[in-house]
């Protein structure tokens, strides 16, 4: 993204940060008042949104931002000033200008073409919508601000009936610049409220071995000619509000001596006379430099953000903390090589735990109870690591919320997307890797789930289709689902096609959850005709293996009539997991602890055969299909006699369960994950590996895995009515 080397790169790349959080402010603004809860609150966060976004992207030179964010911003203000009301088409449009926004900000990132006619197409929308209102456009002329004794003026006019004119003092902190405000960008938004007259004070300003780079020296002294109120002015600087110091007294008055923004300036050393040197040539503040600030400074209110729309909750909902927050942002790739020293450090915790064992210490010894204070902050400096990685599933949902709007429109049908539970948090790699998944799953649901309006008046339903995305945490795992209210697979036309294209022989006799599995087979579709969407036999295959590679699985769940329901089980984090250690043929084995919901001891009157190879375990009052994990992973030959055996039982997302017969446990304890990569063969039923105390390699093994290429031998037949 541009030259390395130019020195306002750092403060650009924030800039681009800024605007992802002031476009999910947005986002959640123009959702709010689809969904009717919206209030003139949420219209005001909607233009400051874009209004941000315009200031910033104007200091940059991005003019092709500048001038869509113009024409957008004067719409809303047209909303804001009830001028202009919302209707479900303005909303669509609003939606669609949201979406192009955000498109500009990205190519405006990484430099890429400007999608021109777009943005052509929605500014005649946005013209449309004003209709005869007035529609000015954005200066761009730069302003020269110079020393005190010097003034420029602004599109002042001598009237001989002058409007009132107010004295404003305006005092920038350094905290204002650091945040990636402009004073430019105020006083323009002043000129828009009546003529002006700029005085820079420089006084302040001292000589270059003095000089403090971070600090603020400037101050301005305004006169502005304007029938607007005292508040209109205020709102002018409420971006910075806590930023400044800023007095606005009306012409005659006094001022009155308290400062109408909280004053957020740290003592500045005492002027020095200023060198011959001119003001210009004084060295600019480096981005990456951290401010001196005094004590004092400490006793002071916290400054809220810069994107105070972004930040702002909605009035609708209940604040979750009474004071602000604060955000520190951090590289990705720091906190990546955190992540990995801290599992090092439990690597290291559990070699000594280990070592320590097997020196024959007293468990009463002050070197184990010691090391039992070790390992719990071992874990608890884990467990704080990796929410740092965690994030709010709220980006990836609305981004999904684009794919809807696009993906209904193309196939001409009016669909609806429902959110539940955006704030669940999940490690950022994960999020990042669902999105792809995801949108294969939202366009499946729209073009292949809904029917047509004129299908579901028939059906009694209504002509807005449904799609509902909701995440949760359910037993350390995040559970995601996309449904929808449509038809529902047809089963019997997904079996025929299945037989049609040679996927299952013509008389295979498959379940309802087999046919729903069909799917996910390679080069499947129901599509009769390709379109941009669908039909061309990927898709929900390159679904499972995505979520399959992230150590997740899917399901389907679907009733006629009513709808389809894909559920994603994924795992909070795919740094740590805990664990249990078993024994298989002489091999260590780590199997995921959240699979696993019993153990059992088998007896000869437990086992039942089906067939000569194929066996099941009663379990209560039902039967487990009994698999041998070391001869699934090729280690030895199978057991002629399980009596005596030590049997795990699996349980997994989609209900179905399993035997596993190992040879031994041997401990509990939460690893390390540690990935295969591409020059490792991808063995099946094999996940990854960790590092275990005593330095040995063992592999994590994938439960589901192991059971779905089971051999053919032991993969017993289809047991509905027999699995409890």
């Amino acid at each position: 993204m541009g030259d390395p080397n130019d020195p306002m790169a750092e403060i650009k790349a924030s800039f681009f940060i800024e605007c992802e959080e002031l476009l999910e402010a947005l986002q959640d603004g123009l959702q709010t008042l689809e969904d009717g809860g919206g209030d003139d609150e949420t219209i005001n966060v909607v233009f400051r949104a874009v209004h941000s976004i315009k200031g910033g992207a104007g200091a940059f030179g991005l003019e092709a931002l500048v001038r869509f964010a113009h024409r957008f911003e004067t719409v809303l203000d047209e909303v804001r000033a009830g001028r202009l009301d919302i209707d479900a088409e303005a909303l669509k449009v609003f939606f669609l200008c949201g979406d192009h926004l955000s498109d500009l900000v990205r190519v405006s990132r990484d430099d890429a073409p400007i999608p021109s006619a777009q943005s052509d197409a929605l500014s005649a929308q946005l013209d449309a919508m004003l209709g005869d209102a007035p529609q000015d456009t954005p200066q761009d002329d730069p302003i020269d601000f110079q020393p005190m004794g010097l003034s420029f003026d602004l599109d002042l006019d001598d009237e001989p009936d002058a409007p009132p004119v107010y004295q404003i003092t305006f005092t920038p902190s350094a905290e204002l610049f650091e945040s990636g405000n402009e004073p430019f960008h105020l006083f323009r938004a002043l000129e828009e409220l009546g003529p002006c007259q700029f005085n820079c004070d420089s006084t302040r300003l001292t000589d270059p071995p003095d000089f403090e780079p971070e600090q603020s020296y400037l101050s301005w002294k305004i006169d502005l000619a304007s029938t607007c109120s005292r508040a209109e002015i205020e709102a002018t600087f409420e971006f910075v509000e806590g930023l400044c110091s800023l007095d606005i007294v009306p012409s005659g008055q006094e001022p009155p001596g308290d400062l109408l923004l909280d004053s957020a300036l740290p003592d500045l050393p005492a002027p020095k006379p200023l060198t011959d040197k001119p003001v210009a040539e004084i060295t600019a503040p480096s981005a990456d430099l951290t401010p001196d600030m005094p004590e004092t400074v400490a006793d002071l209110p916290s400054p809220p953000p810069s994107a105070a729309p972004a930040a702002r909750p909605d009035p609708a909902k209940p604040a979750a903390t009474s004071g602000p927050k604060s955000v520190v942002r951090v590289d990705l790739d720091r906190i990546e090589r955190l992540v990995n020293l801290v599992g090092e450090l439990v690597i290291n915790q559990a070699m000594l735990s280990q070592s320590l064992e097997q020196s024959g210490l007293s468990p009463h010894s002050d070197a184990m109870s010691g090391l039992e204070e070790f390992q719990r902050l071992t874990r608890d400096i884990q467990d704080s690591v990796m929410m740092i990685r965690a994030q709010p599933v709220k980006s990836l949902f609305q981004r999904m919320s684009r794919i809807v709007r696009e993906a209904s429109s193309a196939v001409g049908k009016d669909v609806r997307l429902i959110t539940e539970g955006e704030a669940t948090e999940v490690d950022k790699t994960v999020i990042e890797r669902l999105a792809d998944p995801l949108t294969h799953m939202i366009r499946n649901a729209v073009d292949h789930g809904l029917e047509t309006p004129q299908d579901r008046a028939a059906a009694g339903k209504p002509a807005q289709g449904q799609v509902h995305l909701k995440a949760a945490h359910r037993s350390g795992r995040v559970i995601i689902e996309v449904s929808d209210d449509g038809a529902g697979i047809n089963r019997p036309k997904v079996l025929q096609i299945a037989i049609d294209k040679g996927l299952v022989p013509a008389e295979a006799s498959l379940s309802d959850s087999e046919i729903d599995n069909l799917l996910f087979l390679p080069g499947f579709s129901t599509a009769s005709v390709v379109s941009d969407l669908s039909g061309r036999g990927v898709g929900m295959d390159v679904v499972r293996n995505s979520i399959q590679t992230l150590g997740g699985r899917i399901s389907i769940s679907s009733t006629p009539g009513q709808g389809t329901v894909f559920s994603i089980s994924l795992p909070l984090t795919l740094a740590v997991l805990d664990g249990m250690v078993v024994q298989v043929a002489d091999e260590t084995l780590v199997l995921p602890l959240n699979v696993v919901i019993e153990t059992l001891a088998l007896n000869a009157s437990d086992i039942e055969m089906v067939r000569p190879g194929v066996q099941v375990v009663r379990v209560r009052s039902g039967f487990v299909p009994l698999f041998d994990l070391g001869k699934e992973l090729g280690y030895r030959a199978p057991l002629q006699d399980y009596d005596g055996s030590v049997v795990l039982l699996i349980a997994h997302e989609d209900g179905s369960r399993a035997a596993l017969v190992i040879d031994s446990i041997q401990d509990q304890r939460q690893v390390v994950i540690k990935g295969l990569d591409a020059s490792f063969y991808r063995a099946p039923g094999i996940a990854a590996a960790t590092i275990l105390g005593d330095g040995q390699i063992a592999l994590i093994i994938d439960t589901a895995d192991i059971i779905s290429n089971a051999s053919a031998e032991s993969a017993a037949p289809t047991l509905e009515g027999l699995i409890a």
